[in-house]
């Protein structure tokens, strides 16, 4: 595949790192790049992973699914979002690990290979420090989105799962205009009734609460007491 056009340099995992660094670092380690098409789980729960994965392009979402074949809706990923690194760093724990990540349209993700990573120091030299750097912050905010999301769902009515799940994202992405996947997705993500939620957003709405755009949402703090 022709890595030219994907921009990687760009990638949260490459912060600090110039483009000629990047394509020794993908030499040195192995590191392989793929295309995806929607709807396709590039991660299988329970299965062996060696790769961290990075999203390059497109989006996937992330799926918690038991051994009785019940899923639970996780967050999305979206370029620059890591996946696979829990199995790939603790492979003894993987008969355990009931995450799978299921491409929500046609993606690219590009695959570390986590031993050759660890054992590139020498080669790569100052990238190394800069990748692990990079690696080690990633880590940390994904520890930071799924207190999140337990927070999210420790709330005792819809209507307080949505505002917080707009306040998050104002946070996380510093903008007050949200924007938001559709009424499904949306309502897999915040795990509550599609027809409960387009009903809530309505009614929000019609109370000066809410600000609602084609695919973005908006709260009125004044009205909530924020």
């Amino acid at each position: 595949m022709q890595i030219y056009h994907l921009d990687l340099q760009e990638l949260p995992l490459f912060r600090d790192v110039s483009p000629a660094e990047v394509d020794r670092f993908i030499v040195s380690t192995g590191t392989s790049i793929k295309r995806y098409e929607k709807g396709t789980r590039i991660l299988k729960a329970y299965e062996p992973n060696a790769n961290i994965g990075v999203m390059v392009e497109g989006k996937a979402q992330v799926i918690a699914e038991d051994r009785f074949g019940n899923e639970s809706i996780g967050h999305t990923l979206e370029r620059g979002a890591m996946m696979g690194s829990a199995s790939a760093i603790l492979p003894l724990f993987q008969p355990n690990n009931n995450t799978s990540i299921e491409t929500l349209t046609d993606a690219i993700v590009l695959w570390v290979p986590y031993r050759s990573l660890l054992v590139a120091g020498p080669k790569l030299g100052r990238t190394h420090g800069m990748v692990m750097r990079n690696l080690l912050e990633a880590f940390c905010r994904k520890n930071v989105m799924m207190m999140e999301k337990i927070e999210l769902l420790s709330q005792k009515t819809l209507r307080e799962r949505l505002i917080l799940y707009l306040l998050q994202r104002e946070g996380r992405y510093q903008s007050e205009q949200v924007k938001v996947p559709g009424r499904v997705q949306l309502a897999k993500e915040i795990e509550c009734n599609r027809s409960a939620l387009t009903r809530e957003i309505a009614s929000m709405k019609a109370e000066g609460v809410l600000t609602v755009g084609e695919d973005w949402l908006r709260l009125n703090k004044d009205k909530i007491g924020c």
